[in-house]
């Protein structure tokens, strides 16, 4: 069959056909690889080896063709997700949940991968080849390899049930964001709002058939700026409703998806002989017990309320001063907020934006790069996109001259992009076909567009969203193992923050800013008392916001311990469960849960709390860079060498441990916080 997908790469370092892909290669692709594959695996079932290099290699290299295919998709459905690729998606989850389960509960599988792995002392395994064989063993018995076949028919169809419960929920919340637009058709209604906001809004009108008019999406460069800026608290309020109400009691509405996923997963954790979701999932966790990520949360809830308390009274205070208003609602702080740190820290975003141009931020961060890793970052035209906003780089070692990777930058929001910020390993690091192959990665962001009469001019939180992501990149480009289920970011999910959350420490830091912050017009470098007040400003209503954090990762913690059928109102559910985090009254008719993707269509159920888990070890870490200088070589080497190229090949306490010689103190990230 001619199909692109079927056929050896042929771009650049073997980069994937993007620019050669239709939308109807996959499912024929995909069947055609699985069919091989079966194939394959049946002649792997009959042969009598049960050896290391046979039951983890020989059979890895069978399902690579299917992964391949997977991969590109899944990296278009995010990023690029056509109609056409929409339509089959719920056909390409349910192709790939069912070969995966063909695979994980088969006997005949399970029983060498077994005997391989009672032998595998005796084998003389090296400490990766050990662990890829626990962690290939554990998976097996994770999915259910140990129950007997009627179990196994009962998971084949949850999983395969939940694999269209959460498509269908990540797609209701794509679709309700690009659905809604609030439009703007007197100027008086703009009062407040920065000349470049504006300017976009304009844009986006001309864009959506309404020229004329200014528009505001659901989508964060569009709607952050109105709700931080707009001095029509009506307008806030219509906004911020829309925006937590998209999928909630709406043609979109996600409740009876959210419920049926929770129940689908408690029954599969009881089923492998766990009490709840939770617990199957801690399990393979730093945290390793609910109890501990409870305890965890409830530490720094006794901190960080107090704080959180005193920042929401300022705001009240300032509300009622400025403008007699005595009931603060969720669509005030925002704009209050902003108020506040210009008051306070004489400094706002808008301040600052002039200083962060898109390009030279991301040289701004390749430089960073270059300082603690020795990476080059050049920019090629010869490998294939799948759009045009797409930028593509070779990443090499200057000290060692060798190439380290392929790297993918896409930055602006589209409606065939879902929200928020994103890396993607687009081929992991690893082993294919017995060798040894270097990664492609990329990241993608929904950033404030360039117009046209400005360039794309970021927000202080859109640069630390970029190092944020960097961060994850580096942890899949500098991976250096041998076994792709093990590299870059094939780690725990409560240590896979830690490479990211850390490259947000260097935004504050003089060294660091110096290096690409200048004025996008007058090339004038940002000037040291701005620095001071970047600075301060990671410290800035820090008590609100690690309040907010802990709201997600209670609410994601109870969803995933409770009895699924004790949940009748998820509107009354969440407000009951955030009742401890929450200082301001609930909009009437929203719901925060239908809209939750992180835990009900992302990977991250029974784990929002690894945002605040990284944090600690972001934090200690962080600290030890400063002692010895934030671009020093050793301790960036540590840091390469046991936490950025080793993976998950040993357990993540101990690489940490070998990076700081002690392990992670919570006191940093209070003391960091000022919450201490």
């Amino acid at each position: 069959m001619q199909n692109p997908l079927l056929e050896k790469p042929s771009a650049s370092h073997g980069a994937y056909p993007f620019d050669r892909v239709q939308p109807s290669d996959f499912l024929p692709a995909l069947k055609a690889a699985i069919d091989t594959a079966k194939g394959r695996l049946e002649v792997f079932k009959k042969d009598k080896r049960t050896d290391f290099q046979h039951v983890i290699v020989e059979k890895g290299d069978i399902t690579e063709e299917v992964d391949y295919i997977a991969g590109i998709f899944f990296n278009l459905h995010s990023a690029e997700c056509t109609e056409e690729l929409d339509k089959i998606s719920p056909e390409m989850s349910e192709h790939l949940t069912r070969f995966g389960n063909d695979i994980s509960l088969d006997p005949e599988i399970f029983a060498k991968v077994k005997i391989c792995y009672d032998t595998r002392l005796a084998q003389k395994l090296n400490s990766e080849e050990m662990t890829i064989i626990e962690k290939t063993y554990k998976s097996f018995v994770r999915n259910g390899a140990l129950l007997a076949e009627s179990e196994k028919s009962r998971m084949r169809e949850l999983d395969e049930k939940l694999a269209k419960l959460t498509l269908a929920f990540s797609q209701n919340v794509l679709k309700a964001t690009n659905d809604y637009l609030m439009e703007i058709t007197d100027k008086a209604d703009l009062d407040g709002l920065p000349e470049g906001v504006i300017e976009a809004a304009a844009e986006l009108a001309e864009k959506k058939g309404k020229a004329g008019s200014w528009c505001f999406s659901l989508d964060v460069p569009s709607m952050l700026p109105f709700m931080t800026y707009s001095k029509r608290r009506d307008l806030r309020k219509q906004l911020l409703t829309a925006s937590s109400s998209k999928t909630f009691n709406t043609k979109f509405d996600n409740q009876e998806n959210l419920k049926e996923i929770l129940k689908l997963r408690t029954e599969r954790a009881k089923i492998l002989g766990f009490n709840t979701h939770a617990d199957y999932v801690l399990e393979e966790r730093m945290a390793m017990s609910p109890k501990k990520v409870m305890d965890f949360l409830e530490e720094l809830l006794a901190k960080a309320k107090p704080h959180a308390e005193k920042d929401i009274n300022r705001l009240k205070k300032l509300a009622q001063e400025l403008d007699g208003i005595t009931d603060l609602q969720a669509y005030d702080t925002a704009y209050y907020s902003e108020i506040l740190k210009k008051r306070e820290l004489d400094m706002d975003d808008e301040m600052l934006r002039p200083y962060f141009k898109l390009e030279n931020v991301v040289d701004g961060i390749f430089k960073v790069a270059n300082l603690l890793y020795s990476l080059n970052f050049k920019e090629v035209f010869n490998i294939p996109k799948y759009h045009e906003d797409v930028r593509t780089f070779e990443v090499y070692d200057e000290e060692t001259k060798s190439f380290v990777g392929l790297f993918y930058t896409d930055f602006f929001p589209r409606s065939t992009k879902r929200g928020g910020a994103w890396m993607s390993g687009v081929k992991e690091q690893g082993m294919y076909q017995g060798k040894v192959e270097r990664p492609h990665i990329m990241i993608v962001c929904n950033f404030t567009k360039p117009t046209k009469t400005k360039p794309s001019l970021l927000t202080l939180d859109e640069v630390l969203t970029l190092y944020h992501e960097f961060g994850h990149a580096l942890h899949g480009l500098l991976s250096n193992v041998k076994y792709r289920d093990l590299s870059g970011t094939n780690v725990y999910w409560d240590f896979v923050e830690l490479p990211s959350q850390i490259m947000e420490n260097w935004v504050l830091e003089k060294e660091c800013l110096d290096l690409f912050a200048v004025h996008y017009e007058t090339g004038e470098k940002i000037p040291n008392e701005l620095v001071q007040k970047i600075k301060a400003s990671g410290k800035f209503l820090e008590g609100l916001g690690t309040l907010r954090q802990l709201s997600f990762a209670f609410l994601d913690m109870s969803y995933h311990t409770v009895n699924p059928d004790s949940i009748k109102d998820i509107a009354e559910f969440e407000t009951k469960t955030i009742e401890k985090t929450t200082l301001l009254p609930k909009i009437p008719g929203t719901s925060i849960s239908t809209s939750f993707s992180h835990i009900f269509a992302g990977g991250y159920s029974a784990g929002y709390y690894s945002y605040k888990w990284a944090e600690v070890l972001d934090a200690d870490a962080f600290e030890f860079f400063q002692i010895s200088g934030i671009f020093n070589r050793e301790v960036a080497r540590k840091f390469r060498e046991f936490i950025l190229e080793r993976g998950g090949t040993e357990h993540p306490m101990e690489l940490y441990k070998k990076f700081r010689g002690q392990e992670p103190d919570v006191g940093a990230l209070l003391r960091r916080a000022g919450l201490h």
